[in-house]
């Protein structure tokens, strides 16, 4: 069994162990910070196969994660990245926070309790100089005034020249934050998923 095959096994096994199940939590993070969770149903698999497409996970080294929620694209990332490449995993929500540290024994995943607008910090104390891919399923048209703008802002610094911001959403008013700051914008649309997503691939070059 591989290393991926194990800790997707071992993630399976702890959300069916867990106290309410992966639902519940994602539930409950919803009422406690509604502005900073995109919806109350984790997202679809054709949705995360579709978001993570791009990626060319050879070269990656980095990559992070924002509002991870219970490790539904977590796991899916995991799986995907390479022994020696890390993951950071950056929510709002301590909650978020334990439970993807209690549900994921990996050693290449980092889960940090902090805000998305702080990017370029923690990635620098966490030891590397920028990440390869960033992911985002934060809701922009509901965050507080002012924080939309600064982790766009903020993410494209952090990004290697090449890199990319991946971004789904349920409202496309989300490309007025980020497309100041990157080259090319990929745009495409996922009806498989609840509720249906618009999706974004932003490029730094």
């Amino acid at each position: 069994m591989t290393i991926s095959a194990e800790n997707a096994r071992r993630a399976r096994a702890f959300s069916l162990r867990a106290p309410g199940g992966p639902l519940w939590q994602f539930l409950v993070g919803f009422v406690k910070h509604p502005k900073m969770v995109g919806s109350v149903i984790p997202s679809s698999k054709i949705l995360i196969d579709k978001m993570l497409a791009p990626v060319d996970w050879a070269s990656t080294k980095l990559f992070v994660e924002y509002g991870p929620g219970v490790g539904t694209f977590t796991q899916h990332i995991l799986e995907r990245l390479a022994p020696d490449a890390t993951l950071i995993t950056i929510d709002t929500n301590d909650d978020f926070t334990r439970y993807i540290s209690r549900k994921f024994t990996d050693s290449r995943l980092i889960a940090v309790t902090g805000s998305a607008a702080d990017v370029r910090g923690i990635v620098a104390d966490c030891g590397f100089d920028h990440a390869d891919y960033i992911l985002s399923g934060l809701p922009f048209s509901t965050l507080p005034s002012g924080v939309g703008p600064t982790i766009a802002a903020q993410t494209a610094e952090a990004l290697r020249p090449g890199g990319a911001f991946l971004v789904y959403q349920f409202s496309p008013k989300v490309r007025q934050f980020i497309a100041p700051h990157f080259d090319r914008i990929d745009r495409g649309f996922e009806w498989l998923n609840v509720p249906p997503a618009t999706l974004f691939w932003a490029w730094k070059h």
